[in-house]
C-alpha cells in the first residue's frame, strides 16, 4: 500500500479541482415553523411579492413571518368589519389561528372607485398593520402593492424580502393511513412533504389552508383534500402498489392518470399516497407485520379502487360512504391493474354532498343521467326478518323508513338463486347454478390478469437488477397468482365467458333499466351489521376468493354498488373490555349507468335525516375520541 501525502499547495489545488468536477446542486425544500402550539409549512417557493409603495418602510425583521392577508369588497373598511371576518377564518379553517395576525395585509377586491379604511386592530393582533391595497388607489402612501393577487387566508411573509409563502398545517398520520404526504410543487407535478412531526412510527400529512380555494361551476373541488390509493400514478411521485420492491425498481411517475387529473384540474387538494394491500388483493390485517402495516382507519376523503370490494368493505365497516361504480365509467390509464375487467374507480368518505360532487367530476364523460324520481320497488337480500339484535332492528327500520320516503315502495324479499333457476339462459346446462358456473371466475381472472401485466414485468425487472433475486411478495397475492399459474390459458377464456353470461342475464332479468327511474327496482343487501373481526386473533393461511355472493353482484354485473352507513350497534369488546360501538351499512344495487340516480337518493336521505353522516372518532356520530 503506498501513501501520498500533499502540502497545503497542493490540497488546495487538489480541492479545487474537485470543485470544478462535481457541482453540487442544492434544492430547497421549504421550512417547518412552529408558532402558537402548532406546527406548519412553508413551501420553498414563494407564492406572491409584497412590495412597498415609494417611501413605506417595513422592519428588516429576519426569517418569516406569520401574516394574514384579508380580502373585502366593502366600500369603507372598519376595525369592526376586520374582526367579523376574522372570525369566519376562524371557524372555517383548521390552519388559520389568530397568531397569523402578526402582520395584516388588506386587499380591496370590490368595483367602488374610492373605497377608504379605517382600521385600528387589537393590540393582541400585533402592530404590523401593512396596508390596504385598492387597483383604483395609485398614491404613493404606506400601503403594499402585490405582484400577484392573494387569496384571503394565513401565510408566511418574509419582511426583508418582501416574498408570501403558504401555510400547511401539520398533521401527524397516528392511523398509520398513508404512504407518503405530497405536495404540489408546479407543472401539475408533485413532490413528497420534507417535513416531520414527532410521533411513533407516524408520517407527517400537510393541508393549505382552505380559504385559499373559492368553489366555481369550473372547480367544484376547490380546496377539497384529497389521499389517494397508491395504485394511481401521480407526477412526479412513485407508486408503491403496496410492495417495497415495485416502489423500489420502478421510478418516479411522469404524468399523472386521467382519473387523478381530472380532480386536481376540478380544484381537489392531493394531500398524500394511501396505503393499499399488496397489489390491491384482499388482505386481512393481523399484528404481525408483514410488508406494510395496514392501517387502522381512513383519515381523509380518498379515491380508491374497487375490484372486489376495495372500496364497498372498508366504508362498510369504517362508517363511510363509498362506491363502486359503473364498471368502465373512468379511465384507469396510468393505475395499477387487478383485472381490467373487474377494476372501476370511487370514493370513500363522510360527506354525502362531496361524494355526489366528486364522483359527478370523474364520470363527467360518461354521460351519466342525473335521476331524481327514485323506483317504488325495494328487493332485499339476506336481510333480517326479525329484529333479534340491535344491528337487525337498525336494518328493517331503514328498509321501512325508505319505503316511506318512496311514496309506499313494494319491500320483497329477492333470491338471486331461486330466479336463475327460474330464467336461467339456454345455452347452460340445466344443472348449473350461479355458484357452480361463477365459482373459478373472480379468481382466475385477477390471477391470471394481474400476473401477466403486473407480477411478471416486476419479476423481470427486479431479477435482472437484483442478481436473479426474486422480491418478496405477500402470501395472498403470491397465493393467488400461484393458483392462476395452474390453470391453461383457456381457463380464462372460460370465465370471461361465464362472467358475460351472468352480465346479459342480470341486467335483462334481476334487475333491468327504467326511462323515468333508471331502474326498475332498488337492490339492497347487508353491508355489515356490527360483526367485529379483531386483528390480534390468528387466522388460517389465505384462501383463493372462489365462489358467489351478493358483493359479487357489481363485480360480474358491471353494476353500482354503493355503500350508505345507517347506524351504529354495541359489541363487547375484547381489546377493551367495555361495550364499543362497529357501524352498520346497507349497499345500494342499480342498473349500469344508474350511480348518479343512487348519489341523488341518499343525498336525499341525509336532508330528511332518515341517513345521519359520520363523523370522525371511535363512534359513529361523534365522541371525538380514537382508541388505538
Amino acid at each position: 500500500m503506498v501513501s501520498k501525502s500533499f502540502g497545503l499547495p497542493g490540497l488546495l489545488s487538489l480541492l479545487l479541482s474537485l470543485s470544478t468536477n462535481a457541482i453540487a446542486t442544492i434544492n430547497l425544500k421549504g421550512q417547518t415553523i412552529e408558532f402558537n402550539g402548532k406546527t406548519y409549512y412553508a413551501p420553498p417557493t414563494a407564492v406572491a411579492t409584497l412590495k412597498t409603495a415609494a417611501g413605506a418602510q417595513v422592519s428588516n425583521t429576519n426569517g418569516l413571518q406569520p401574516l394574514t392577508v384579508i380580502r373585502s369588497d366593502t366600500l369603507k373598511l372598519t376595525s369592526s368589519i376586520i374582526e367579523s371576518l376574522v372570525e369566519n377564518y376562524e371557524s372555517m379553517d383548521d390552519v388559520f389561528n389568530t397568531g397569523f395576525l402578526e402582520y395584516i395585509y388588506v386587499e380591496y377586491n370590490g368595483t367602488h372607485k374610492t373605497p377608504s379604511e379605517s382600521v385600528s386592530t387589537p393590540s393582541s393582533w400585533g402592530n404590523k398593520f401593512l396596508g390596504f391595497a385598492s387597483a383604483y388607489d395609485t398614491k404613493a402612501s404606506t400601503k403594499l402593492s402585490s405582484s400577484t393577487s392573494l387569496p384571503a387566508g394565513p401565510y408566511f411573509f418574509n419582511p426583508s424580502s418582501g416574498e408570501v409563502f403558504e401555510a400547511y398545517l401539520l398533521y401527524s398520520d397516528t392511523m398509520g393511513s398513508f404512504t407518503q404526504g405530497l405536495i404540489a410543487v408546479g407543472d401539475d407535478e408533485y413532490d413528497v412533504l420534507s417535513a416531520s412531526l414527532p410521533g411513533y412510527a407516524s408520517l407527517t400529512i400537510g393541508v393549505p389552508s382552505r380559504l385559499y380555494f373559492t368553489k366555481t361551476t369550473e372547480k367544484p373541488l376547490a380546496g377539497v383534500r384529497l389521499g389517494v390509493k397508491d395504485l394511481y400514478d401521480i407526477k412526479g411521485v412513485k407508486t408503491g402498489c403496496g410492495n417495497r420492491a415495485y416502489f423500489d425498481i420502478y421510478p418516479e411517475a411522469n404524468t399523472t392518470g386521467p382519473a387523478i387529473q381530472s380532480l386536481i384540474d376540478a380544484g381537489a387538494v392531493i394531500v398524500g399516497k394511501m396505503k393499499t394491500s399488496q397489489f390491491a388483493n384482499g388482505e386481512t390485517a393481523t399484528d404481525d407485520w408483514v410488508d406494510y402495516h395496514s392501517p387502522s382507519t381512513p383519515a381523509e376523503t380518498a379515491i380508491g379502487s374497487d375490484t372486489g370490494g376495495s372500496i364497498r368493505n372498508p366504508s362498510q365497516v369504517n362508517g363511510c360512504f363509498g362506491n363502486r361504480p359503473s364498471w368502465d365509467l373512468v379511465s384507469l390509464d396510468d393505475v395499477m391493474p387487478m383485472s381490467p375487467l373487474l377494476d372501476t374507480a370511487g370514493f370513500l368518505t363522510r360527506d354525502a354532498k362531496l361524494w355526489r360532487a366528486a364522483s359527478e367530476v370523474l364520470y363527467k364523460d360518461a354521460g351519466l343521467i342525473s335521476y331524481t324520481k327514485y323506483p317504488k320497488s325495494i328487493k332485499t337480500l339476506q336481510f333480517p326478518t326479525s329484529a333479534d339484535t340491535a344491528a337487525d332492528a337498525l336494518l328493517l327500520d331503514f328498509v321501512d323508513s325508505l319505503a316511506t320516503y318512496l311514496g309506499g315502495a313494494n319491500v320483497s324479499t329477492f333470491d338471486y338463486d331461486d330466479l336463475w333457476e327460474a330464467t336461467k339462459p339456454s345455452t347452460v346446462s340445466a344443472n348449473e347454478t350461479l355458484e357452480s358456473l361463477l365459482n373459478l371466475t373472480y379468481p382466475i381472472l385477477i390471477s391470471k390478469q394481474q400476473y401477466s401485466l403486473v407480477a411478471a414485468p416486476l419479476y423481470e425487472k427486479y431479477e435482472a437488477a437484483n442478481g436473479g433475486r426474486k422480491p418478496f411478495i405477500d402470501p395472498v397475492p403470491l397465493s393467488r397468482w400461484g393458483f392462476g399459474l395452474e390453470y391453461p390459458e383457456s381457463q380464462l377464456d372460460e370465465e370471461i365467458l361465464h362472467k358475460d353470461i351472468f352480465t346479459r342475464w342480470w341486467n335483462s332479468t334481476a334487475q333491468v333499466f327504467d326511462e323515468k327511474t333508471c331502474s326498475d327496482s332498488l337492490i339492497l343487501y347487508v353491508g355489515t351489521a356490527a360483526t367485529p373481526t379483531y386483528r390480534n386473533v390468528y387466522r388460517s393461511l389465505p384462501g383463493i376468493p372462489t365462489g358467489f355472493a351478493s358483493s359479487r353482484i357489481a363485480n360480474f354485473a358491471g353494476v353500482p354498488d354503493m355503500v350508505v352507513p345507517i347506524g351504529q350497534a354495541l359489541y363487547n369488546s375484547t381489546v377493551t373490555l367495555k361495550e364499543e360501538y362497529l357501524p352498520v351499512a346497507v349497499d345500494f344495487i342499480a342498473p349500469h349507468g344508474c350511480d348518479l340516480m343512487i348519489f341523488n337518493l341518499v343525498n336525499e336521505l341525509v336532508e330528511a335525516g332518515i341517513v345521519k353522516e359520520p363523523v370522525a372518532g371511535s363512534t359513529l356520530y361523534g365522541d371525538g375520541v380514537i382508541y388505538y
